[in-house]
């Protein structure tokens, strides 16, 4: 019997491994064509406490620290219980992602509502996806190598949690055209309900004035979990509560497009100012996010813009570099062209300049800022973006305790149904910290991971028991415990090699001819040398159709380099190559 893991994003990938290293077998069930959900989305870093890289830099944080701040901004609703799980074991969850799988998470920084820097990322890349792509790829090496241990089924949408008695033994499912059951215990790992625009909508009926606002959350965040476990009696908790981010970018082209990219948090962390239509500043930029939108509606100033200066803009490279060539970001070379930009006078600027530079000096923000990372120049380049409030977050989910498991309406555990990510609900009370989406994942994936574990052996040990039969010879079949085998084969899995390329002799293309293809119904791209059909892999793209479509006809090499491994196109998109470029 298997452990049953619905969800692919990070939290139902931190389970699945956890579950392989407590000896457990995993079957993993995800609705979408390609795991990762809103994980690979992530771009500001993951929070840790008492880290090595803490550490070497000198930072005085602890676990204490992280408590506090995080009960500070869960404010009323606040889950001690909940919130020592996060931030105890914040720190040995970066130190896993970095020993298990030799992830770069050197830079720390300081987010909004944070005491201390205290959230962790690599030098490129996304940190969500960085982290996310190297589970998911391990975890798929592992079902190649190993298929008895575990298994992954994409496109499988679970649609019923099994009950017999007071537990929950299973899942109903639905892929490939066909309803299928399988059984064992359960860990819902199905994210949020921030785009749940369905008819039976949870955002529509908790927080209705939300309704029209646009989304960062991906379309497969329609609260799946939350509806199943609560048709089985598991009890939801603060579903009203729905975090507003403040800084979702928009597009010059499609202004009101529904669903919104993120401005990573980190870039107010390194310094970037909030600028209202008069040039003026607002509100402390590193305050809590559900503040800082508060303050975007109460000042009324449209167009808000994120503004980046030289030093901030060096420091946040990698991300700046990638807002401006999806055209969501854009660079300016002196302060004169970025006032022409927003339609000031250059003295208005300046002075708005000036006075950050004074309130640098003293320390005596009006607005209440207590970390700042320099003065600013007028004559200095500056990246800069347009903000708009959009849903992001989920605090409210199913109601769990500290060992993960789903709570029912009579208060009590339900037997063999565990939850982790952001369809668990309490962990971030009325507001969650920038850097705690990805750590609540991985924190209580794991925990979810480990009680699960522990249940199935519980379970497996009770049936043994009563047929009165041998628990060592059981528990090996079973593959309860860590063995030898168990270590080769994770040894193994760094082996397997990515799938084979195409076949040779595939015709040649100009890109004259890719250019003919650049819609939605008909999509090519180029991608080093390769040519690209990717019409049908619209919908399974982690980070949109957008992102795709914005280099339709085109030659995307140089944003997917900045943005993948080269082996992803043939590791989950090998069907897509048409062709090769013609010289």
């Amino acid at each position: 019997m298997s452990v049953i893991v619905v969800g692919g994003g990070l939290a139902g990938l931190s389970a699945a491994h956890t579950l392989l290293e407590r000896g457990a077998n995993v079957l993993l069930l995800d609705k979408q064509g390609f795991m990762g959900g809103n994980s690979t989305k992530a771009t500001s870093g993951i929070n840790g406490a008492g880290t090595q890289t803490q550490q070497e830099a000198g930072i005085p944080d602890n676990v204490k620290i992280f408590f506090d701040d995080t009960k500070k901004s869960a404010r009323e609703l606040a889950r001690d219980d909940l919130i020592r799980v996060l931030t105890g074991r914040s720190g040995d969850a970066v130190n896993w992602l970095q020993d298990k799988f030799a992830l770069d998470l050197s830079k720390v920084s300081r987010l909004g509502g944070h005491s201390q820097p205290r959230t962790h990322r690599g030098g490129a890349q996304f940190p969500g996806m960085v982290i996310t792509y190297a589970q998911m790829e391990r975890l798929e090496d592992l079902s190649v190598s190993n298929p008895e241990r575990v298994k992954i089924l994409k496109k499988a949408r679970v649609t019923k949690l099994v009950k017999e008695g007071e537990a929950v033994v299973g899942v109903e499912y639905h892929h490939n055209g066909k309803t299928e059951t399988v059984y064992g215990p359960v860990i819902l790992a199905t994210g949020g309900y921030a785009a749940d625009f369905t008819e039976d909508s949870l955002l529509k009926k908790y927080r209705p004035e939300l309704w029209d606002l646009p989304t960062t959350n991906g379309d497969h965040c329609t609260g799946d979990g939350h509806k199943m476990a609560m048709a089985v009696g598991g009890s939801g908790i603060d579903l009203e509560k729905v975090q507003v981010h403040p800084t979702g970018l928009v597009d010059p082209k499609e202004p009101e497009a529904k669903v919104k990219f993120l401005a990573a948090e980190a870039l107010r962390g390194v310094g970037g100012l909030l600028l209202d239509n008069t040039g003026a500043r607002f509100v402390d930029e590193l305050q809590h996010r559900d503040y800082v939108t508060g303050k975007m509606w109460e000042n009324k100033k449209f167009p808000i813009r994120l503004v980046l200066n030289g030093s901030a803009s060096k420091e946040i490279e990698w991300h700046c570099k990638h807002y401006c060539g999806r055209g969501l970001m854009k660079r300016f070379e002196s302060g004169d062209a970025l006032a022409k930009e927003m339609g000031l006078a250059p003295a208005v600027l300046k002075k708005t300049f000036e006075e950050y530079n004074a309130v640098v000096r003293s320390k005596k923000d009006p607005f209440g800022k207590k970390f700042f990372s320099g003065e600013w120049k007028y004559d200095d380049i500056f990246n800069v973006a347009i903000m708009t409030p959009v849903l992001h977050y989920t605090m409210g989910g199913l109601e769990i305790d500290a060992e993960s498991r789903v709570i029912d309406t009579k208060g009590k555990p339900i037997a063999g149904l565990f939850a982790a990510g952001e369809v668990a609900g309490g962990v971030h009370g009325a507001n969650r910290l920038g850097g705690s989406s990805l750590l609540g994942c991985v924190v209580f994936g794991r925990v979810s991971g480990d009680s699960a574990a522990s249940y199935l052996l519980q379970q497996s040990s009770a049936a043994l028991a009563k047929a009165g039969g041998r628990l060592g010879a059981i528990s090996g079949q079973l593959g309860t415990g860590s063995s030898a085998t168990d270590k080769k084969s994770e040894k193994e899995a760094a082996k397997v090699a990515a799938p084979a390329p195409p076949p040779s002799g595939k015709k040649e293309y100009t890109l004259a001819d890719v250019a003919k293809h650049n819609t939605k119904e008909d999509v090519w791209v180029v991608v080093n040398g390769e040519v690209l059909d990717v019409t049908s892999f619209l919908p399974d793209h982690p980070g949109g159709e957008k992102a795709i479509l914005l280099y339709a006809g085109r030659d995307a090499t140089e944003e997917f380099n900045m943005l993948h491994d080269k082996k992803v196109i043939q590791r989950y998109a090998a069907d897509s190559v048409i062709g090769t470029l013609k010289e």
